[in-house]
């Protein structure tokens, strides 16, 4: 069964992580955990102040070569009756340098700065400032029970 649209409203809102998948230059998924906001029909994600690699990290790279993304948040339990997941499918945009003055980009910031208080500690954009602008182009979902749908709100 599908997740209710009250349930996938209350996940959106609140799941801490999803796994975003791009397409590697070769044709292969990358995929990544990411913290993300939601702020109407779009979903924003950060490149934090959390220590990196160095250089521009591969998403954001291949966001720029393909905007076709997935998101999938999904909960495992060993009650197999309280399974579920939610996959977005998205058009990423990368939004850099950030803007303070862009609204939209404040209320991103604002958002994530909101929904995750590690980001009293951390800089919620890293020296690069810049976020991804995920467009919600479709939502699938699935949930093993009426209980698995109603247990995350």
């Amino acid at each position: 069964m599908e997740l209710p649209e009250r349930a996938i409203e209350g996940i959106l809102a609140r799941w801490p992580v999803a796994d975003l998948a791009t397409r590697r230059e070769d044709g292969r998924a990358h995929l990544v955990p990411i913290v993300f906001a939601r702020v109407g029909d779009v979903i924003w994600t950060a490149v934090d102040g959390k220590p990196k690699q160095g250089g521009e990290l591969a998403r954001v790279r291949h966001v720029r070569r393909d905007p076709l993304v997935t998101l999938l948040l999904h909960d495992y339990q060993q009650d197999w009756t309280l399974l579920w997941w939610l996959r977005i499918e998205g058009r990423a945009v990368v939004r850099t340098p950030v803007d303070p003055e862009i609204s939209e980009q404040a209320a991103a910031v604002a958002a994530l700065r909101e929904k995750y208080p590690q980001y009293a500690r951390v800089p919620v954009l890293g020296p690069e400032s810049t976020l991804l602008r995920i467009a919600i182009v479709a939502r699938h979902s699935w949930c093993a029970s009426p209980e698995a749908a109603s247990r995350r709100l």
